[in-house]
């Protein structure tokens, strides 16, 4: 029976299969940032600049606040690839059961820690009073959802890793539509500003989360999902975190850097806020684009190494630099020119657009080293290590980001000095990571001389 959802990533030419398997999940991550961008784009249209601020501003926090369990779900990920790879029907069976009952708990967890947190963090932040219970009231509705977005990350997860990355695309193709539908109307017709599209996305992450676990319940591979049988496997959550916590605390740390640099930003006012939000949304689009070939790095370094592939590693991680740095070189320059236009979809005021092209002068167009520095993590995660890739970035980039905002930005306060921060420190990770890689690729396969030829896995996947 062929399996078309399926990809055999352990066997065969490289180049093809990645690309089938980057381009469907590219597509997925800038729906999902369509999700906010239609949030920003309607209440900075018909609510206003307060409005629009006030929905960039709860990002970083957000962010940091989900990192820790989106974390856990690259664990699932390279559990899951790794169980496919080497055909372990039991454990992969376990796999799925543990992850999905732990997206569930962390996601109830979630909207508690978000209702609770939101208004003294915003403070902290110093967001101003004029932007601050808008910024609130988004966020406490929008952690509402958090279930939903959990259970639909980690069951994503999951089908990233037997390489099905098209059916995630329908469900939040499907998502979407009623993401902006919802918009329009709570916004337009029903004057619920930003409550109208926290409520918007909330209904929509509820669908995507839906489609996903109907998904895997009638899947007839060895990933199926019986929701009557979820189920703590001890063994296998403890695998997920010694995987994910490592990648959730480095994206939690990263965001503190991130919110830091957010509240740095909110010093120079909210026309600041707005174009920094605007052009950090459009950001979002290079970063999922080039995110997505660190997720294909991660699946397919993990499928190979279960079914001890070990020669094929190498070759993963040139190819993923490739396509990457000309993803990143592409589209990054592409937003900068086209900055004036697509900044105005956003907002009107020249002050704004003037804001946001500063930020997309410096950071976008130097996002390939930010791609390539994310492949890099994703090869050595792959391969099971994922101590080693936390320690280097939270040094090399978050450490890096804190200290530059207490030393060269107090000395030189400009937004200018604020955002090259971010190439400095990627150049810096990326350095680390090359070394790190050459250090786990000698623990993992030995020295080339030493390693005997590997037997062929059998292929019993349709391509």
């Amino acid at each position: 029976m062929k399996k078309s959802y399926e990809i055999d990533m352990c066997s065969g030419p490289l180049f093809g299969k990645i690309m089938r398997f980057a381009v469907p999940l590219i597509l997925s991550g800038v729906l999902q940032l369509l999700f906010n961008a239609a949030d920003i784009i309607v209440v900075g249209r018909f609510t206003g600049s307060h409005a629009l601020a006030a929905v960039g501003s709860t990002s970083a926090l957000i962010n940091l606040l989900v990192n820790l369990f989106i974390g856990v779900s690259v664990g699932a990920n390279v559990m899951a690839a790794r169980y496919f790879g080497s055909r372990s029907e039991k454990e992969m069976y376990e796999t799925v059961h543990t992850a999905i009952l732990t997206a569930l708990i962390g996601g109830c967890m979630m909207i508690f820690i978000g209702i609770v947190m939101a208004r003294p963090v915003l403070e902290l932040m110093g967001t101003p009073d004029d932007v601050l219970s808008h910024a609130v009231l988004y966020m406490r509705i929008y952690f509402i959802g958090m279930p939903s977005f959990m259970v639909y990350n980690f069951g994503a997860a999951i089908l990233r890793a037997i390489g099905d990355t098209k059916r995630p695309l329908y469900f939040l193709t499907a998502a979407g539509v009623v993401n902006v539908i919802f918009n329009l109307l709570f916004v337009i017709i029903f004057h619920m500003g930003v409550a109208g599209v926290a409520i918007a996305t909330v209904i929509s992450q509820t669908i995507s989360a839906a489609l996903v676990l109907l998904c895997l319940c009638r899947s007839e591979g060895i990933y199926r999902l019986d929701l009557k049988k979820l189920h703590i496997h001890r063994d296998k959550l403890s695998a997920m975190l010694q995987i994910g916590l490592p990648a959730g605390f480095q994206g939690m740390v990263f965001n503190i850097s991130n919110v830091l640099i957010q509240s740095s930003v909110n010093s120079f006012g909210s026309l600041a806020m707005a174009g920094n939000t605007a052009a950090n949304n459009i950001e979002g689009f290079v970063y999922i684009s080039t995110n997505s070939i660190y997720q294909t790095s991660l699946s397919f370094t993990s499928q190979n190494m279960g079914a001890k592939q070990y020669k094929r590693v190498d070759r993963i991680l040139i190819e993923c630099l490739l396509i990457v740095t000309v993803l990143g070189l592409v589209l990054g320059n592409g937003a900068y020119l086209l900055g004036n236009s697509l900044l105005q979809v956003y907002s009107s005021d020249p002050e704004v657009i003037a804001f946001g092209i500063s930020r997309l002068a410096v950071v976008c167009v130097s996002y390939a080293l930010c791609g390539i520095m994310d492949v890099m993590a994703g090869s050595i995660r792959g391969m099971g290590c994922s101590v080693m890739p936390m320690v280097v970035s939270l040094t090399g980039a978050c450490l890096f980001r804190v200290v530059w905002i207490f030393t060269a930005f107090k000395i030189s306060r400009s937004l200018f000095t604020l955002y090259i921060s971010y190439p400095i420190s990627w150049v810096l990770t990326i350095s680390m990571h090359v070394v790190c890689y050459l250090i786990m690729r000698k623990r993992k396969f030995g020295p080339p001389r030493n390693r005997a030829p590997l037997p062929r896995r059998k292929q019993d996947v349709s391509d």
